[in-house]
């Protein structure tokens, strides 16, 4: 198991939502989908444009540059041009703390 990093409070990240948090100079996508919290790379792996900007249909966030998409369960591809998963962590929330677990 990683270490669990606090990212914020749940009330930084409405549901419907989500930002970008930095742990160790590692930048995440953080999002909230219906009060269930997703953690992936913030960075497109095509060409770096940034899924917390992203638009974001049930668990599929499109980056907002080239139209790629990925799983918030699992940081899967799901469509190109991005022919690369990202990585996704777990994230735990104790009372009002968002914690992200970093391998």
């Amino acid at each position: 198991m990683g270490q669990l990093h606090k990212v914020g409070e749940t009330s930084d990240v409405p549901p419907g939502s989500a930002i970008a948090v930095e742990i160790n100079g590692q930048r995440l996508a953080l999002f909230n989908i219906d009060g269930k919290f997703y953690a992936i790379d913030d960075t497109c792996p095509h060409s770096g444009g940034p899924l917390s900007e992203g638009d974001v249909d049930e668990t599929v966030v499109t980056c907002p540059w080239h139209g790629a998409s990925f799983s918030l369960a699992d940081g899967s591809v799901l469509g190109p041009p991005a022919d690369e998963d990202v990585t996704s962590y777990r994230v735990q929330v104790d009372g009002t703390e968002i914690m992200v677990e970093i391998p």
